[in-house]
C-alpha cells in the first residue's frame, strides 16, 4: 500500500494550510486506498490573520500546534520524518506554504525554504 507524507503548514488560508485543500487531498488520499501521515514544522507561525476581518492579529501560533486542528491532533514534528518510510510527500496549498514554510511571500524569487522543509524534500528524492 501506497504511504504519503502530508505537510501542513499551519490552519487557514491566510496564514496557514488551506483547510479545503489540506482536508480533500487526504480525502483522495484514503479514497485511492493509500495511507497518510501528517508532519509540521515545530516553528512559530510568521503572523496570525483573523479570517473573518482579513486583518492581523498580536498574537502569536504554532505551525504544528495550529497544523494539528486539522489533523484532529494525529500529526508529528517534521523533525521526525523518515523519507523511507513513504512513497510520496505532499504540500497541500495555501498562504501558510509562503510565509511559514517558507519565506517565498516576503523574498520572491530570492526567498528561502525553511531547513526542514528542504530537508524533507531533498530526502524523498534520494529515497
Amino acid at each position: 500500500m501506497k504511504k504519503f507524507a502530508v505537510v501542513l503548514s499551519g490552519c487557514g488560508v491566510f496564514d496557514g494550510a488551506e483547510i479545503h485543500e489540506a482536508t480533500l487531498s487526504l480525502l483522495a488520499i484514503a479514497q485511492a486506498g493509500a495511507q497518510y501521515e501528517l508532519f509540521a514544522p515545530d516553528i512559530v507561525q510568521y503572523h496570525v490573520v483573523n479570517h473573518l476581518s482579513g486583518e492581523l492579529m498580536t498574537e502569536t501560533r504554532n505551525v504544528l500546534v495550529e497544523s494539528a486542528r486539522i489533523a484532529r491532533g494525529k500529526i508529528r514534528p517534521l523533525s521526525n520524518f523518515d523519507a523511507s518510510a513513504f512513497d510520496a510527500i505532499l504540500f497541500p496549498g495555501g498562504f501558510g506554504v509562503a510565509k511559514n514554510l517558507s519565506d517565498l511571500a516576503f523574498q520572491g524569487a530570492e526567498c528561502k525554504v525553511n531547513l526542514e522543509v528542504e530537508d524533507a524534500i531533498k530526502a524523498m528524492l534520494l529515497a
